[in-house]
C-alpha cells in the first residue's frame, strides 16, 4: 500500500511558551526545503502538527529526507478513507494485511475530531476492531501492549488511518539557539557532537587543525567528508582548515615532556576562539568524553579550557563509547571516522601523558616560549575556509593573510 498523507508531529519546542509560533515557522521552513524536490505537496498546519498531502510523491524519498529535519518529534505514513463506517473498516482491514509481518495482538484508537459523525470514539474501536478481527484468525486484542496499534483520526472532512510512528531527528529547530563553532577532527567522537549541538538548535560552523606533511591530504579529505555528512542536517556548514604544522612543531621542539599534549591543546583552544570571534560565533562546541583519553580527564579539562573565555559546550561529556557509536552510525559519519588517515592530534605524543596537568605550570611553560603568540596569529590569517552549501563545497577563502 502506497501512502497518501504524512503526519508530522513537532518535539522540544512546543514547550517553548511565547516562542513556540517563531520555532514552528523554522521547522517549516526546514520542511519545506528538504521536499523542495516534491512541488506537488500540501502542507495542513495545525497546533503541534503538520498534515502533508502527498499527492503521488513517493513516500520513501520524503521519509529519508524528513529524518534530517531538527525540531521533527516524529511522523507517520497515513491512509486517507471516506466518513463512513464501512469504509474505514476496509481500509483497517487493507493496513493489518498489507503489515510485513502479522502481529499476533493488536488494539484500534479512535479519536473522532469531527463531532458530528454518528458514532463516539469508543463505538468506532469497537466496530473497527471487531470487523479486523472477525477477518484475522489468531489476530487478538490487547489494549495494554499490543504489537500494533491502529489509530484512526475522524477529522472534518476525511478519515485518516496509520499504524506506524517513526521518530524524527527531535530537538529544536536550526539556528534557534545561536551559532558555535564545532572543533572537527578526523576520530569518531567530534562529528557526533556535532550533530548534537546541531539538534540542540545550534548552527555551526567547523574548525580543523591539520599539520602537513606529517599528515596526508587524505586526512582532511576525510574530515572535508565529515562536514560534508553533517551539512545534510542544515543548508550550509562552513569549514575552516587550519595550518597547524608550525605552532605544533614548534611547541614539541621546546617541549617533549608529559604536559605536551595539554599545551598543543591550548593552542587549539586559542586558535578556535580568535576564528570563533571573527565570525561572530558564541560558543566551542567540543567532543570531550570524561576520562576517555589523558587530555579528558577532569583536571586535564580543567587546565584546558581555562585558556578561553567562550563557553565550552560538550555534548558527550557524561556518554560512553558505545553510545557515541550507535549515533555516530546512526548520522552516517562512522564509516568516514574509521577510515585509517590520523589527524593531527595523534602527533608528538609523549610516553605518558599527564592526567593530572597543574595550571601555573603549564602558564609558566607557555610564558617561556615567546614564539608561540605570533604563530597563533599566524595560523588564524592562514586558515583556509571553505563552505558545502546543498552537498556542493565551495571556497570561501584561501587565508587572511596579506
Amino acid at each position: 500500500m502506497k501512502p497518501d498523507c504524512l503526519i508530522l508531529r513537532f518535539g522540544e519546542m512546543m514547550l517553548k511558551g511565547k516562542n513556540r509560533k517563531r520555532f514552528e515557522r523554522s521547522v517549516m521552513t526546514q520542511i519545506r526545503k528538504v521536499l523542495g524536490s516534491f512541488p506537488d505537496l500540501r502542507y495542513i498546519p495545525e497546533f503541534g502538527r503538520v498534515y502533508v498531502e502527498l499527492g503521488g510523491a513517493a513516500y520513501e524519498e520524503a521519509s529519508a529526507a524528513l529524518q534530517r529535519v531538527f525540531g521533527l518529534a516524529s511522523f507517520s505514513p497515513a491512509y486517507h478513507a471516506p466518513m463512513e463506517v464501512e469504509a474505514i473498516q476496509e481500509m483497517a482491514l487493507r493496513m493489518m494485511q498489507a503489515l510485513p509481518k502479522q502481529p499476533a495482538t493488536f488494539k484500534v484508537t479512535v479519536r473522532r475530531v469531527n463531532k458530528s459523525f454518528p458514532y463516539d470514539s469508543q463505538r468506532m474501536n469497537y466496530l473497527v476492531g471487531g470487523y479486523v478481527l472477525q477477518a484475522s484468525p489468531g489476530l487478538q486484542v490487547d489494549v495494554h501492549h499490543p504489537e500494533v496499534e491502529l489509530r484512526v483520526e475522524i477529522r472534518e472532512e476525511q478519515v485518516l488511518m496509520y499504524v506506524e510512528v517513526i521518530e524524527g531527528a527531535g530537538g529544536f529547530p536550526s539556528g534557534t539557539s545561536g551559532k558555535a563553532l564545532l572543533m572537527l577532527s578526523g576520530g569518531i567522537d567530534s562529528p557526533v557532537a556535532g550533530w548534537l549541538a546541531m539538534r540542540k538548535g545550534l548552527s555551526i560552523e567547523a574548525i580543523h587543525f591539520h599539520s602537513y606533511p606529517y599528515t596526508s591530504e587524505r586526512a582532511k579529505d576525510k574530515v572535508i567528508e565529515l562536514a560534508h555528512q553533517l551539512s545534510a542536517y542544515t543548508d550550509s556548514l562552513k569549514l575552516h582548515l587550519v595550518p597547524f604544522t608550525d605552532v605544533q612543531t614548534s611547541i614539541h621542539r621546546e617541549y617533549q615532556d608529559n604536559l605536551l599534549v595539554t599545551l598543543i591543546r591550548r593552542a587549539m583552544y586559542r586558535i578556535a576562539e580568535q576564528i570563533a570571534d571573527r565570525e561572530g560565533l558564541s560558543a566551542l562546541v567540543t567532543g570531550e568524553s570524561l576520562g576517555q583519553v589523558a587530555s579528558q580527564t577532569l583536571p586535564s579539562l580543567n587546565v584546558i579550557g581555562r585558556v578561553v573565555t567562550l563557553p565550552l559546550l560538550q555534548p558527550l561529556m557524561m556518554m560512553d563509547k558505545q553510545e557515541i557509536i550507535r549515533i555516530a552510525e546512526s548520522i552516517g559519519t562512522f564509516p568516514i571516522s574509521i577510515l585509517p588517515y590520523e589527524d593531527c592530534c595523534s602527533l608528538f605524543l609523549p610516553p605518558s601523558p599527564s592526567t593530572n596537568p597543574n595550571l601555573r605550570m603549564v602558564e609558566k611553560i607557555e610564558n617561556s616560549m615567546d614564539f608561540l603568540p605570533e604563530l597563533i596569529e599566524k595560523a588564524v590569517l592562514q586558515t583556509e575556509t571553505i563552505e558545502i552549501v546543498h552537498g556542493q563545497m565551495k571556497k570561501v577563502s584561501d587565508s587572511y593573510l596579506i
